[in-house]
């Protein structure tokens, strides 16, 4: 047997900025393209039992107005959806919200792009005791899921993976380390623009 190759630098990341329910929010966005038909990786997305084989115990309805869980990683409320296309989420239980998620897909040669973007208007997250920077820790939450989403989809991904421990398995710590180190550039980047005299 062959091992399909990882390419953990595939995925691009921006820093962006927009408002949510409960304010103004730092936006960690996620790209990356996938050989597989949009419909394909819709439904890898939004189907409950392929979400747990690569991202989380997801139950519940990702339909419009639906509710769900994700283990974990907390509830969710679906707000917007135009399938095979856009999936927006608020996660949590804050009212307004302070955490949104959304999934866009377009078709491409060779395959499907999707954008990821985790919106908050948290500045940290309590880690192990430690407070981090919210964005900086999406990258080892996603980081890793979206090279997971890849070998789903492929049909190779690791018998037996529980998406819970992707921290502790060696063969993802370079995806997660790659996509952190991505996000503090971005973030270091912004801070610094902040910093400049005139910038609002």
């Amino acid at each position: 047997m062959v091992a399909k190759s990882r390419d953990e630098t595939a995925t691009r990341y921006e820093l962006r900025r927009r408002p949510i329910g409960g304010g103004p929010a730092r936006c960690a966005v996620f790209r990356r393209t996938y050989g597989a038909v949009i419909d394909d990786v819709w439904d890898a997305c939004t189907d409950p039992a392929r979400l747990r084989r690569w991202y989380a115990p997801v139950e519940g309805d990702l339909t419009l107005g639906g509710t769900f869980t994700q283990g974990l990683l907390g509830t969710g409320r679906v707000v917007a959806c135009d399938a095979p296309r856009l999936l927006t989420a608020e996660l949590g239980d804050a009212v307004p919200t302070t955490d949104e998620i959304e999934l866009r897909l377009r078709a491409v040669d060779g395959g499907t792009e999707l954008e990821f973007e985790h919106a908050t208007t948290r500045d940290g997250q309590e880690v192990d005791g430690h407070i981090f920077d919210a964005v900086h820790c999406m990258g080892g939450g996603y980081g890793p899921r979206l090279l997971t989403l890849e070998e789903h989809l492929r049909g190779d991904l690791p018998p037996g993976l529980d998406p819970a421990t992707l921290h502790l398995v060696p063969e993802y710590r370079l995806a997660i380390d790659v996509a952190m180190a991505s996000l503090d550039e971005l973030l270091s980047a912004d801070n610094t623009a902040a910093d400049r005299p005139g910038q609002d």
